[in-house]
């Protein structure tokens, strides 16, 4: 069981509320990651891939949406996934996560920096091949039309996938690639690998923590009159332009995008409180496929295998 060695200290805005948030992240003697929202009178609530309550809107949200709930927990489940915490309590006197600078990095630095006691996260091994498709997930009228309508906005089509299959049973490596219509996007693919080791560790770090966020300054207006968007800015967002051929703020690397998406996938993957020990390959995802593939790899027991 890996927990925090002190009491951790973030504050920062919603990237969609533009409101500031204050969260406390907590040792705990007890395995899981659970959200204690310090603003309303609720039940904690757990960080795991059957207590989504929804992904619109290209984020990841728990609890009840209609009551108490956490949105936009990905880059903060990969910055606990890859420093080795699966035991934390998560004060927030608010509905969302700071999104700080728009990825996971200074989330984990904040956590190396207070310390991590040292432990092996759960294995969960992938025995049978688990695929979900867009054409799968099912939402209610409303929220396909909102999403419609920004896939019309941006100029893309919604054909995607994210397959589970067995490798070694030893680590897990993720294949992601993303299409989009925009020049500066176009098509992209990066990899990721994650066996456990120091240098594992350090590859995501250096190589994928650091890929914020994206999306079109033509969307922005859209989300804003439907209460989203409204704390992005260019420091936690990049920025594609109306032409879709440059960024209005610069990149880390040309294929920032994709790494992006890289975060996000592993994110969503801790949400099965464990390493997902398969191949994954994510083509054209979001986080609904994520969520979508998780539901079914433990819909049955014999898709996979649990070594504590």
């Amino acid at each position: 069981m890996g927990t925090l060695k002190k009491v951790v200290k973030i504050s920062g805005v919603g990237i969609h509320s533009g409101n500031t948030v204050k969260m406390v992240v907590k040792p705990s003697k007890n395995k899981g990651i659970v959200f204690c929202r310090t603003d309303i009178n609720s039940e904690p609530i757990v960080a795991s891939f059957d207590n989504v309550g929804e992904t619109k809107m290209r984020n990841t949200t728990i609890g009840d949406i209609g009551g108490a709930h956490v949105q936009t927990i990905e880059h903060l489940m990969a910055a606990f996934f890859i420093t080795g915490i699966d035991s934390a309590i998560v004060e927030i006197d608010g509905p969302e996560t700071p999104i700080l600078d728009g990825s996971a990095y200074e989330f984990i630095h904040a956590f190396i920096d207070a310390g991590i006691t040292s432990s092996k996260l759960k294995q969960i091994i992938v025995k049978k091949e688990i695929i979900a498709k867009s054409s799968d997930i099912k939402v209610p009228f409303l929220i396909k039309a909102k999403y419609c309508i920004l896939n019309k906005l941006a100029g893309r089509k919604t054909s995607g996938y994210v397959k589970l299959s067995p490798n070694n049973g030893k680590e897990l490596n993720i294949s992601a690639t993303l299409i989009y219509p925009e020049k500066i996007v176009g098509n992209q693919s990066f990899s990721y690998k994650y066996n456990g080791t120091k240098k594992s560790q350090k590859d995501f770090i250096d190589n994928v923590a650091r890929a914020r966020t994206f999306g079109k300054y033509s969307e922005w207006e859209y989300l804003k009159k439907h209460g989203m968007g409204r704390g992005a800015n260019e420091h936690n967002v990049i920025a594609l332009n109306n032409d879709g051929d440059g960024t209005l703020n610069p990149v880390l690397w040309k294929n920032e995008f994709v790494r992006h998406k890289i975060v996000d996938l592993v994110g969503d993957m801790f949400t099965s409180g464990g390493i997902i020990n398969a191949n994954i390959v994510s083509y054209k995802g979001s986080h609904a496929l994520n969520n979508l593939v998780l539901r079914k790899l433990f819909s049955d027991p014999e898709n996979y295998e649990i070594i504590e």
